[in-house]
């Protein structure tokens, strides 16, 4: 994001809300409130579900070497510099490793990514069962212990001194110190809930208290003031350990972070997003809705529902992300936005977040389907492949390519929530209620159903392949349905097979497929849905369009002309490069088809022997293209909205 320089009433919102992962149904030995009297859907804990061997996985498994590789000295020198503590010889000015970019300790927000990394290593140990993350993550924890016990300011922890805090309160220039702590808080507080680590919650229970200290005697005028400048998810973390604790000193600071400016419009149903900072909003919507989910405040089930659905119909590109240059535009407006700067990661991971508590809410396939399209179009593409490294943006520019983070010298907050989109794949695959089991997403993994002694074996090529099949094992037979979601964009049918055998299907795409009976030991589910190749047309003009396969965005391959190094990698030698980056698209690109009229199917062809790979054929005035999933395009140029012609 870009770092503005503001008025001494900072207005920009210049940061994200990310962290402390829980929804209703999981972590029930652990909440003292339960916010499961709401759903139709409930989410199972994120060790119940284990990856099998994908693309998914790899992901997971090229973060898990990165997240591992920064050490935790690295990781806790900015927080011990701030307080005093010993860092090394002579304060580890040439012994420690020095995080750089936004952990640089020069930079206002520095200690926010490892608020992320203790939400990644909390998740990677719940998903793996791996005690290394474990292991990690409690000396870490451990060690920002020691320094809020030193800095013995009634339980505030940072890695930058309190009074950043009291220049956001007085409406000086300050970049986002609400939003730094809600990392630290949302990864204390993760790595209570899925690594068990009693001491993540003394510490951020001593925080919260200080928060509530801190914030009794600030007039209205100076909470206005304060709640212009970004927080983050302050709102979410704060009900999240009013429902672990029971304290409604925490309920009450979740409802000092409701910023009116932002919220009451969406109140009325209007549609305020116009030039907005797109990530400055998402948060203060999920915080709402954890809110419905414990206390039943029905508005605050509507206006987030309204939100969303103004988002992903009228402000979302086809991959499901949104923003130009961070901020929302104009609803219906895409074309007018394809640039290299559209689509912030961090969007993507919040909008999904809210997408899941909603979900949960209602079981409406929408939900589920949003999350596919964005899951598979941004969040599987966002990490290189050979080295791990995330991209900010996904650019929707013709002839643009992603940029990629590096290793320490960036720690943007796309990195940050890049190290918990990459850990969390299998979260949203399965979901149940009293009746059956949701079958979401098409992903290689097991489901261990314990309250129903079952285990789900998923095996799926997806989307390489049109299929997938679900395993029963069970040691005494169970009567209950499965739910298999049948896709919106899956028109031209389904096939569903019980143990070989065809069965009738009533239900209609955008909807679920309820098959329910008593099942037996070794089961078979097979599921196939027919994939095609479609346009999807922009809203504001049919003449720009994207290719489809399915669910997914296919993007054409333009080669790597004109990308010199240190391209595709950002240049931590220049401020903040991914929001000024010069792609020097050669002139020879363009974005136009002469193919308007024509079915796809006429002109662009499979390639033999690759999978999900298509070239053009025969289409005047351009060269042969060849179009593969958008997120198995890496290092080089695309394209995906075209004008046809």
């Amino acid at each position: 994001m870009k770092i503005k320089i503001g008025l001494i009433l900072f207005l920009g919102g210049i940061m994200v809300s990310m962290g402390q992962s829980h929804y209703p149904g999981q972590h029930q030995d652990k909440l003292t409130l339960k916010d499961s009297k709401t759903t139709k859907a409930l989410a199972f804990d994120i060790k119940d579900v284990t990856l099998l061997d994908s693309r998914f996985k790899e992901n997971m498994q090229r973060e898990s070497g990165w997240i591992l590789s920064l050490k935790a000295n690295s990781l806790l020198h900015s927080f011990r510099t701030n307080a005093g503590v010993y860092s090394g010889y002579e304060g580890g000015y040439d012994t420690t490793e020095k995080l750089e970019g936004w952990e640089s300790l020069d930079c206002e927000l520095r200690g926010h990514a490892v608020g992320h990394i203790l939400s990644g290593l909390a998740l990677l140990h719940a998903t793996t069962k791996e005690e290394v993350y474990k292991i990690k993550a409690d000396s870490v924890v451990s060690g920002l212990a020691e320094v809020q016990k030193v800095l013995n300011q009634n339980g505030y922890l940072s890695a930058y001194p309190q009074n950043l805090i009291d220049r956001n309160i007085a409406g000086q220039r300050v970049w986002a110190p609400w939003y730094t702590l809600h990392k630290l808080y949302a990864g204390l507080i993760d790595q209570y809930l899925y690594a068990d680590n009693t001491l993540a919650l003394e510490v951020v229970e001593g925080m919260a208290n200080w928060a509530y200290n801190k914030l009794q005697d600030i007039t209205p005028e100076q909470r206005t003031i304060m709640l212009r400048n970004e927080f983050g998810g302050m709102n979410d973390a704060f009900y999240a350990l009013y429902e672990i604790t029971g304290n409604k000193k925490y309920k009450w600071l979740g409802e000092f972070f409701y910023h009116n400016e932002s919220l009451d419009p969406l109140k009325k149903k209007e549609d305020n997003l116009d030039k907005k900072h797109a990530n400055t909003y998402i948060p203060k919507l999920i915080g709402l809705v954890r809110d419905y989910e414990i206390e039943g405040n029905k508005e605050n089930k509507e206006v987030p529902e309204f939100f969303w659905n103004t988002v992903v119909n009228h402000h979302s590109f086809v991959t499901g992300s949104n923003s130009d240059k961070e901020k929302f535009f104009k609803p219906d407006h895409q074309t007018e936005h394809l640039t290299g700067y559209t689509g912030e990661s961090c969007n993507v991971y919040n909008m999904l977040k809210l997408t899941r508590h909603l979900f949960g809410l209602e079981a409406d396939v929408k939900y589920a389907d949003f999350y596919e399209k964005a899951l598979y179009n941004h969040i599987l593409g966002q990490q290189d492949p050979s080295t791990g490294m995330i991209a900010y943006f996904l650019p929707m520019l013709p002839g643009g390519h992603k940029v990629y983070s590096t290793p320490t010298k960036s720690f943007w907050c796309c990195v940050g929530t890049g190290f918990e989109n990459q850990a969390k794949y299998s979260e949203a695959i399965y979901y149940h209620n009293n009746n059956g089991l949701f079958v979401n997403l098409f992903m290689p993994s097991e489901l261990q159903w314990k309250e129903k002694g079952l285990t789900i074996k998923q095996e799926t090529k997806f989307p390489y392949e049109e299929s997938t099949v679900l395993t029963i094992s069970t040691d005494k037979n169970v009567k209950t349905a499965i739910y298999v979601r049948y896709p919106s964009w899956a028109t031209s049918g389904a096939t569903v097979k019980v143990n070989g055998k065809k069965i009738r299907i009533k239900s209609k795409p955008g909807s679920y497929i309820n098959i329910d009976r008593i099942w037996k030991n070794d089961d078979k589910v097979e599921i196939t849905y027919p994939m095609e190749l479609h346009w999807s047309a922009s809203k504001e003009n049919s003449n720009v369009a994207a290719v489809m396969y399915g669910p997914i965005v296919m993007a054409a391959e333009l080669g790597k002309e004109g990308m010199e190094a240190p391209a595709p990698y950002s240049n931590p030698e220049l401020h903040n490069d991914y929001y000024t980056y010069d792609y020097n698209v050669p002139a020879s690109i363009n974005n136009k088809l002469e193919v308007k009229g024509e079915k796809l199917n006429t002109w662009l062809k499979p390639i033999e022997n690759k999978p999900l790979a298509f070239k053009t054929i025969g289409v005047e005035n351009q060269k042969e293209l060849t179009f593969v999933p958008l997120f198995d395009l890496h290092r080089e140029r695309y394209n995906i909205y075209w004008e046809l012609k």
